[in-house]
């Protein structure tokens, strides 16, 4: 079905044709759709039992208004936002571009998003069993100093809804915001998250494991460093990788040289790098999730064996539909 209205799709803006599609989804019954079957052993990670490796990456639902949408499709668990303290209507339109070409796509929203209060009220009122990923960030006129104020206020308002929280320091839409993943910032913010996550388990007699989403444009030194921190603290797991500011693949493209970040096949080889180079600091105390150009068992198997436990989908969903995830599990 996909493959008959994705040339519709793609003749409008990629953002309205996103919200087109999601809208579409929220109305089809679920008997339309057969989800993907669980694997007889499920995956065990960050202390939760996923059906099985794929799930969907942040930015495809800002602010948790299509999860039981997307959970007809079968995901093993959703990540939605990311959200921030306050609104915001991030950066201007257009804001979105897809490179057919290249399978990739070059987004800067810049956290537009409805704040995290409109997503707590929300989620006060959802009945789902989904394994549910939250992804937080700081508003765009927080200064860099104040930045961990924003993340402890979202960590303490969606904590008792998710089943895991992820602190996203490495979208290149907010200006600075990747100055958090320096290591005189980066130590601070998540000493402090550490901490609140630490109260937030008692008071609510439930431990919900914190995640980092960091940078593909790294150095492998600062990613050695910055996974060093993350095991000596705690943290339960590292996605690798956000999207890209390298246009090295895609730059003699229609929309190639458009600023923001760049997602799809491009970037595989490098967030799968990531990866493995994670893996040698982090070995099994740390849960890594893969995300970055995947859209074929190919690109999974090389994300498995870089050392992933899990992985995301989002550019190669935009490209193949939903059947992608169908073909993946069963693969």
């Amino acid at each position: 079905m996909y493959s008959l209205i994705r040339p519709l799709l793609f003749k409008l803006p990629p953002e309205k044709a996103h919200y087109l599609a999601l809208s579409a989804l929220r109305y089809l019954p679920s008997c339309c759709w057969e989800k993907p079957k669980s694997f007889s052993k499920p995956i065990h990670a960050l202390g939760l039992e996923f059906a099985h490796p794929v799930g969907l990456a942040a930015g495809f639902d800002k602010n948790g208004d299509y999860v039981l949408a997307l959970d007809k499709l079968g995901f093993s668990f959703i990540e939605i936002g990311t959200v921030t303290p306050r609104p915001q209507q991030g950066n201007p339109q257009p804001r979105l571009f897809r490179l057919p070409y290249a399978k990739a796509l070059i987004n800067r929203m810049g956290f537009n998003n409805l704040g995290v209060e409109a997503l707590v009220k929300k989620l006060t009122q959802l009945k789902t069993e989904a394994i549910l990923g939250i992804n937080i960030g700081k508003n765009k006129e927080t200064a860099i100093e104040n930045a961990v104020d924003d993340y402890l206020f979202c960590l303490q308002r969606v904590y008792p809804y998710a089943s895991y929280v992820t602190v996203n320091i490495s979208s290149p839409n907010t200006p600075n915001l990747r100055q958090l993943q320096e290591s005189n910032y980066f130590n601070h913010l998540m000493n402090q998250l550490r901490e609140e996550q630490l109260h937030l388990s008692d008071r609510y007699q439930r431990y919900v494991p914190l995640v980092v989403k960091i940078s593909p444009d790294e150095s492998d030194e600062a990613l050695k460093r910055i996974a060093d921190t993350i095991l000596k603290l705690g943290i339960d797991g590292i996605i690798a990788t956000n999207t890209t500011n390298d246009r090295s693949a895609v730059s003699e493209l229609l929309y190639g040289n458009e600023l923001g970040g760049l997602s799809g096949l491009p970037l595989l080889s490098r967030s799968t790098a990531c990866l493995r180079v994670l893996k040698e600091v982090v070995g099994e105390q740390v849960t890594l999730i893969g995300v970055g150009g995947i859209d074929s068992l190919k690109a999974v198997r090389q994300k498995l064996e870089a050392g992933a436990t899990l992985v995301q989908l989002y550019t190669g969903l935009i490209y193949q539909g939903p059947g992608l995830l169908k073909r993946l599990v069963r693969e």
